[in-house]
């Protein structure tokens, strides 16, 4: 049964759309696969998972990228009909544009690269499909630029050629990475010190809380002449430090000490070891690394935002829009020539009501401008000139 499956695999009926790797996500339980030269799981489950700075970072970019609409233009002609904007909107049966785009960015973030794979019904792409980022491999050409990717599902490869002509089935999105030709660079390994600080300071604190919330120490014994404790003695004193002394339930209890033994603390206070500033100038720390301004995941100290709104701008003004822009631009150039046209996408700034304020002051401003006629000040707003061309009296 299982070869007649795997016989089966990749083809479809005639007419009939579908993802290549499906497949191979049905038939198989993810491995554990691990993405050369980064560990994607590790990223994942260390950050996105443990971590709540991390957690909070990635959704907060992720969720206001996705919701952020994109405009389509041909030249400097605005088409809110494209069929590029449908698909993007549309991408796949399973998903919706958000929902696809959420999903995009979030690998973007968590490991520095995404993967969009095309599904084509002859010359135009038909449906879209975000690829896990661990289960994906570049395969260089003799030129060292990618001829090819491999994604690998529980030991079966699929692999996806870029020169069969057409449109290339893969879209490989990438963070700027220094030192890598073919790889991004995921924000959390920057903040990966702070990150095991944050997630080991959390750590202490519970075995701490389970400890009866008291640091380690040692009794010490001094009994008559130097002699040690007997062998009863011994493990009657650890059974009663076991049972009476150690869990938050005993928190508070007295210990009572027989004659010779003397208790000596062997570590530092959470007073002296200060972890809350720890995890405080971590947190900040993983937060500047994914450009989230701290007073958004409220976190004290070092706020140089005067409001909560003027952070929210910062917010967009210098990491989603960013994002967004050079996303919708990677799109645009992979799906333009499948439509036949120079296509442009750009995030609708109109429609992010965190710059609504800036709007309205920059209309201000061009209202008064008595300098500019009515297409200039369009054009300084982004709407283009109108479709007469004609300029104002």
């Amino acid at each position: 049964m299982f070869d007649f499956l795997r016989s089966l695999r990749g083809r479809a009926a005639p007419g009939q759309k579908r993802s290549r790797v499906g497949p191979l996500i049905a038939l198989h339980e993810a491995g554990r696969a691990v993405w050369t030269p980064r560990d994607y799981v590790a990223l994942s489950r260390e950050g996105y998972e443990r971590n709540p700075v991390v957690h909070r970072c990635i959704r907060l970019i992720a969720e206001a990228a996705a919701q952020t609409p994109l405009v389509a233009k041909v030249g400097s002609r605005e088409m809110p009909e494209h069929p590029a904007l449908a698909l993007i909107e549309r991408p796949n049966p399973r998903q919706g544009g958000i929902a696809f785009r959420e999903m995009l960015v979030g690998h973007l973030l968590v490991a520095g690269n995404a993967y969009v794979e095309a599904v084509s019904a002859g010359r135009e792409p038909r449906e879209l499909y975000a690829l896990r980022p661990d289960r994906m491999r570049v395969v260089p050409g003799r030129d060292g630029w990618p001829e090819a990717y491999d994604y690998t599902v529980g030991g079966e490869t699929v692999r996806f050629r870029q020169d069969e002509g057409g449109l290339p089935p893969i879209l490989h999105l990438t963070l700027f990475h220094p030192v890598d030709d073919h790889y991004g660079l995921s924000p959390i390994e920057p903040a990966a010190v702070s990150l095991d600080i944050h997630n080991a300071a959390g750590s202490w604190h519970k075995a701490l809380l389970d400890n009866a919330a008291r640091p380690s120490g040692a009794l010490v014994y001094d009994g008559p002449e130097g002699a040690p404790l007997t062998e009863a003695q011994f493990e009657r004193l650890k059974q009663e430090l076991e049972d009476s002394f150690q869990g938050a339930r005993n928190a508070g209890r007295p210990l009572l000490l027989e004659g010779g033994l003397d208790w000596k603390p062997l570590s530092l206070t959470p007073a002296e070891l200060d972890f809350v500033a720890a995890k405080g100038v971590a947190a900040r720390e993983i937060a500047l690394a994914f450009g989230v301004p701290p007073l958004l995941l409220g976190l004290p100290g070092d706020n140089t935002h005067a409001n909560f709104a003027e952070a929210n701008r910062a917010l967009w003004r210098q990491t989603v829009i960013p994002l967004v822009r050079r996303t919708a631009q990677s799109l645009a150039q992979w799906l333009g020539p499948a439509f036949g046209d120079e296509l442009v996408l750009e995030p609708d700034l109109d429609a992010i009501e965190a710059l609504a304020e800036e709007r309205e002051s920059l209309w201000r401003r061009l209202g008064a401008a008595t300098f500019l006629d009515e297409d200039e000040k369009r054009e300084a707003v982004g709407y283009g000139r109108r479709a007469s061309g004609k300029e104002a009296s």
